[in-house]
């Protein structure tokens, strides 16, 4: 898995929105929640902004700071910690990546735990770049796991989060975001789904904390 995520290139949408955000602050500080092997941390660091990366994995850790060396960066901090127990600082960031780790959580409160959390590191008017796993991936019968909402094992036999359009921004405006048309809350792969794939389909926008 490890070996996989080292050979993902990063997310160009993100990188081009990122270019946007950097502009806001003299010295830029982004959080890669999840961050993995670095595939978005590094072109960050290149564009100028200082990168804290966060993710539960030590040997994904290992690797992003393998793969920052390799590429003669500087300017990131590799942190290992749960996605809703982020070891930030209040008001600190100026850009959130969460691409592909809160469809992660393994429970309602977990996620939104985990999108409180990003809202207290963030400063005032902070972007968030999400990447995260839609309702439309499984098939309109699928049913989740008991007294949970958002969770489901039907994808891959075990929990994770798939979310309507609705929900994402129901739940990410009760922690304080709002849509960024910037970056419009688009759905990726539908067209080819689930069945024909055998890979998820996927939400991708902006959000800009507002509170």
């Amino acid at each position: 898995m490890v070996r996989g995520f080292v050979q993902s290139g990063p997310n160009e949408t993100l990188l081009r929105f990122a270019e946007a955000e950097r502009q806001r602050s003299t010295r830029p500080l982004a959080l890669d929640i999840g961050c993995g092997a670095a595939r978005n941390t590094t072109p960050l660091l290149r564009a100028g902004w200082r990168v804290v990366g966060t993710d539960n994995s030590r040997p994904m850790l290992e690797a992003a700071g393998d793969r920052v060396r390799t590429a003669g960066t500087r300017g990131a901090l590799f942190i290992e910690a749960e996605m809703d127990g982020l070891p930030v600082l209040d008001a600190t960031a100026d850009l959130i990546v969460a691409h592909g780790i809160w469809n992660l959580a393994t429970s309602d409160r977990q996620l939104r735990r985990s999108l409180r959390e990003a809202a207290r590191v963030s400063r005032g008017g902070t972007g968030l770049f999400l990447f995260t796993f839609s309702r439309n991936t499984l098939p309109a019968d699928a049913r989740p796991v008991p007294g949970e909402r958002f969770v489901f094992t039907q994808f891959a036999g075990e929990p994770q989060c798939f979310l309507t359009r609705e929900e994402i921004v129901e739940e990410l405006g009760a922690a304080g975001y709002s849509p960024d048309p910037a970056v419009p809350l688009t759905e990726l792969n539908r067209q080819s789904g689930l069945m024909s794939s055998g890979g998820p389909v996927i939400y991708q926008g902006a959000f800009r904390l507002v509170r």
